[in-house]
């Protein structure tokens, strides 16, 4: 009589060796997409030549960054918010960038504005009404708004819808805290003020002007722009004029000519790339320090700690220097 266990067997040892001789398709689970965080570039363009390397940063980390647009401001260097405008249009030009929105921000102080947001046509309405409608738009978390001159455009913002505060992350490349005195504080103090008396999430970007600690130590010399940014960038049609004149048709020899005509800060001739350092940290929070401490105000152009301040912000110090400037490079030089 047959062992009904071996038919049973045969069938287990076929199975085995049917398996053992199928290649079997692992699937490949897809990793989660990394989401682009949402930002607004709030600059004075035309003050110096950081601003410039900081929008073309910007511009070439797409794919870290979703850009909802870019709003210009006034401060006391580089002209009205036309010429800041003409800087902000010419560097998304040799840059290839055409479909980003490039809005008009606030040419007066928070003070001289303050009072006319409720009439029609007030300065710096336009970029107001862009920053409000885009963060509202938004549903992705917060809108981190990196902005690297005066305050006054966010700060009208905020006085128009306050709610506004709580959909966003602001990064100020500004101050010298806990040291008085800069360029972006000192041109509307007052903006300041307004935005660190409300509930905003806002990091301070230091610059610390002559100090290690600060953004004012991450520098490019003269010659490492001639040598390393020269010929960068896409060829762009038409040639672009430049701000000291002369027709480029890319942005890397557009930033030499900008080095070529700016006062240097040593005799080595190097120049503090400050917001472009601020976009960087956004980029990398390791390329930096922070720390967490009470907001404090500006009173009689001093700083005043308010250590029972229940209200926090953010302080961004000791910069990487050498890890941000080699990101900048091999960002630019990636977009031939």
């Amino acid at each position: 009589m047959k062992n009904p266990c071996n038919k049973v067997l045969v069938i287990i040892l076929m199975t085995s060796l049917s398996l053992a001789g199928c290649k079997t398709e692992k699937k490949e689970i897809p990793a989660a997409q990394t989401k682009r965080m949402p930002v607004i570039f709030d600059t004075d363009a035309n003050n110096e030549l950081d601003d410039q390397h900081a929008l073309a940063y910007l511009f070439y980390n797409q794919d870290i960054f979703d850009i909802a647009g870019i709003t210009v401001n006034t401060t006391r260097g580089g002209g009205n918010i036309d010429m800041q405008y003409a800087e902000a249009e010419r560097i998304m030009k040799l840059c290839a960038i055409d479909s980003i929105p490039l809005i008009k921000g606030a040419d007066k102080s928070y003070s001289a504005i303050s009072p006319t947001v409720d009439s029609t046509g007030y300065d710096g309405q336009e970029a107001v009404d862009f920053i409000t409608k885009s963060v509202n738009d938004n549903l992705d978390g917060k809108m981190t708004i990196i902005a690297v001159g005066k305050l006054t455009t966010i700060a009208i913002a905020l006085q128009k819808e306050p709610g506004l505060a709580e959909k966003i992350r602001l990064v100020w490349l500004g101050s010298n805290y806990p040291a008085t005195g800069e360029y972006n504080l000192e041109n509307d103090t007052v903006a300041a003020n307004y935005i660190l008396k409300t509930n905003i999430e806002f990091e301070m970007v230091v610059v610390r002007y002559g100090e290690p600690t600060g953004t004012a130590a991450v520098k490019l010399s003269k010659q490492d722009a001639i040598d390393k940014l020269s010929g960068v960038g896409p060829v762009i049609s038409p040639a672009v004029t430049g701000r000291h004149g002369g027709e480029f048709t890319r942005f890397g020899d557009y930033l030499v000519n900008l080095f070529e005509h700016i006062e240097f800060d040593s005799k080595e001739q190097t120049r503090a790339l400050y917001d472009m350092a601020a976009v960087a940290i956004v980029k990398n929070p390791k390329w930096a320090e922070s720390k967490t401490i009470p907001g404090p105000l500006m009173v009689n152009n001093a700083w005043v700690d308010r250590p029972e301040n229940p209200r926090k912000i953010k302080v961004w110090e000791n910069f990487d220097k050498d890890a941000i400037i080699k990101d900048f490079l091999k960002s630019v030089k990636g977009k031939q």
